[in-house]
């Protein structure tokens, strides 16, 4: 029974017709797996964003082949895509480029789907991922009923050229082996190829074809999974339902007074009986109160789902209590980003307490957005508003440069601390030893040795084999510029190990 559910659920959401693949769409696809084997090996840059616009006109191709218009919210996600797709071409670092890549690849899956519903929003983001399977299905049937311009003359001359390729290769090797002179020849007249190389090169190829593909396969005709229904869940009494809510509420509530009090510097007893300082109390428990926010946001679905509805009585409660939780909920981020900042002031800046603070700055956006829909009444456009400003979120986080970030922050405390005591003012090294070459400009500003220390792991990843313009960055090639004109004392892992572990945090 089980089976039989699954399989309605899944044929309710099929396409209502799906056009066929085109020449045009297998040629892209094709176009796409050789850019990707030849930009991607050497690294992410403005190569992923040239290969993101060559995906994106074959799927474009498929899709006017069905008869699609780009619709606002379309146009809305594919710019969100591009910008995403920007930040590897901007910035070194790596965690963002991967956020940025994983963001770009659900924006373009929302793209094509579609979805105004929160099961079309969320089924549409990684839909992706079940696409390339169906998508190589689809372009071997598209070859069996279309009958390609001179096929006849076409298939056999490829199949020369293959028997030819092979032949010349294994009597060459053989004849390379067995005279210097005929080695020399084949050696000037073969291309310069890495053999080690062409099985990367070969995954990149079948990874770019197939993603192409995919997307393709997408336009030309979409899942419709606005059509999943969920079923709201039994109702509960009013009872049962609202008496831990406002138990809950209470707590925040409380919660909410007492950190009000700490704030307004009234916390004299408060921080008696806890016997820490105001500096420590504030640093105290961001983390739990970050679990907090997104347990209130699990809380909030829930209670929904199951809120009494007959009369108009239970849902003015249900608003009510809904509301006021989420209202409350704020005062929760509100503190937990206190706390940090309280935390950065005093330990510096990290990658961890970066992302959470963006994190948890989202979260307030979300309650704020679930407050804005009650008090309107209307909750259509809540699904997409709420990814949007997720997508927004991370493109800023990216395009902002976090490395970049966390350097001048800990460079700057450094510089504060070096004017208000000097014998006292430590740098600690293994904060900042670690970030990319987007900290560079940052860390330049260091007094040495504490700027050679810093920069030292950032200096040898950089003294490798120059990469290629489309396989690198803005902030690469700065930091580049920034070490050749102010080469660093430290050069040696001998040096490292007897001058900037003196330098170190003490």
């Amino acid at each position: 029974m089980r089976v039989a559910v699954g399989e309605s659920w899944l044929r309710r959401s099929d396409p209502e017709r799906r056009a066929a693949a085109t020449p045009r769409v297998m040629l892209a696809a094709l176009l796409t797996g050789l850019l990707t084997a030849w930009l991607l090996y050497d690294g992410l840059g403005v190569n992923l964003l040239v290969c993101g616009v060559v995906v994106a006109v074959g799927a474009g191709t498929a899709a006017r082949t069905a008869g699609r218009r780009i619709r606002p919210w379309t146009a809305v996600w594919s710019v969100a895509a591009v910008a995403l797709l920007v930040v590897p071409a901007v910035w070194n670092a790596g965690w963002p480029a991967v956020l940025a890549a994983v963001g770009a690849l659900g924006l373009a899956s929302l793209a094509l789907h579609g979805g105004r519903r929160w099961p079309g929003v969320l089924l549409a983001l990684p839909g992706f991922l079940w696409q390339p399977v169906p998508a190589v299905g689809w372009v071997r049937v598209g070859l069996e009923v279309r009958s390609l311009p001179g096929r006849d003359r076409i298939v056999p001359v490829l199949k020369a050229l293959a028997v030819a390729a092979v032949l010349l290769t294994v009597f060459g090797l053989l004849f390379a082996s067995a005279d210097a002179g005929m080695a020399d020849l084949m050696g000037n007249l073969s291309p310069d190829l890495d053999l080690g190389r062409l099985p990367a090169r070969a995954a990149l190829f079948v990874l770019g074809t197939v993603t192409a593909l995919g997307f393709a396969h997408i336009a030309a005709g979409p899942r419709r999974w606005d059509r999943t229904e969920i079923r709201p869940g039994r109702e509960r009494r009013r009872l049962e339902w609202a008496l831990p809510l406002v138990a809950l509420n209470l707590m925040f509530g409380a919660f909410t007074v007492i950190q009000a009090v700490v704030v307004l510097g009234g916390a004299d007893a408060v921080l008696s009986t806890t016997g820490m300082s105001r500096a420590a109390y504030a640093r105290q428990g961001f983390w739990q109160l970050s679990v907090i926010t997104v347990l209130t946001l699990a809380v909030v679905a829930v209670a929904k789902r199951w809120a009494p509805r007959t009369t108009g009585a239970d849902r003015r409660l249900a608003k009510v209590l809904l509301g006021l939780l989420c209202v409350l909920a704020l005062a929760v981020v509100a503190a937990a980003l206190g706390r940090m900042w309280f935390y950065v002031d005093a330990s510096g800046l990290t990658r961890l307490r970066l992302w959470v603070l963006v994190v948890e700055v989202w979260l307030g956006v979300v309650f704020l957005l679930l407050i804005a829909s009650g008090l309107t009444g209307r909750t259509g456009w809540l699904p997409r508003v709420v990814v949007l400003s997720g997508v927004l979120t991370l493109a800023v986080y990216g395009l902002m440069g976090p490395d970049a970030i966390i350097a001048n922050q800990n460079v700057t405390r450094y510089e504060r601390a070096l004017k208000t005591d000097l014998a006292t003012a430590t740098m600690d090294l293994r904060n900042v030893r670690t970030l990319s070459a987007d900290a560079v400009p940052a860390l330049d500003r260091l007094p040495e040795p504490q700027r050679s220390c810093a920069m030292q792991l950032i200096n040898e990843d950089l003294r490798g084999k120059a990469k290629p313009w489309y396989a690198t960055d803005l902030a690469a090639a700065r930091a580049r510029q920034v070490l050749k004109e102010r080469p660093l004392l430290v050069q040696s892992p001998a040096e490292v190990r007897w001058l900037c572990d003196l330098t170190g945090p003490r």
